[in-house]
C-alpha cells in the first residue's frame, strides 16, 4: 500500500494530461515538440507535489540538465518564471507535502 506522502507526490494521468495541454505539449524551456509533463519545479526529494502547480513539460535533454547539471538554478528560475504566469502569486510552500 502506498504512503500518503507517496501518493501526494505522484503525478496522476488527470494532471499530465492538463499540464500537457497547458504547455501546449512544448517543453517549457527549449519549446522542443518532445515534451513530457513530468517534471517537478520542487523535486519529489523535497516533497514537491504532483500538482498542476508543480510540474512542468520539458523534453527529456532539458529535464536531464535540470536535474543533473550545475544549471540547475538558472533552469529553475525559468520554470518559475513560466509557472508564475500561470499561477501568481502561488506559494512555493504551497507546493510542498505535509504531514
Amino acid at each position: 500500500m502506498k504512503s500518503k506522502r507517496t501518493k501526494a507526490l505522484a503525478i496522476t494521468p488527470k494532471v499530465k494530461k492538463a499540464v500537457y495541454d497547458r504547455d501546449g505539449g512544448r517543453c517549457v524551456l527549449c519549446g522542443s515538440p518532445y515534451g513530457l509533463p513530468e517534471a517537478h519545479y520542487i523535486p519529489r526529494s523535497q516533497g514537491g507535489l504532483g500538482i498542476e502547480e508543480n510540474i512542468v513539460t520539458l523534453c527529456r535533454n532539458c529535464h536531464r540538465e535540470l536535474d543533473q547539471t550545475t544549471r540547475r538554478a538558472e533552469l529553475l528560475k525559468r520554470v518559475k518564471a513560466h509557472l508564475d504566469i500561470w499561477y501568481p502569486g502561488f506559494s512555493d510552500n504551497d507546493r510542498i507535502y505535509k504531514k
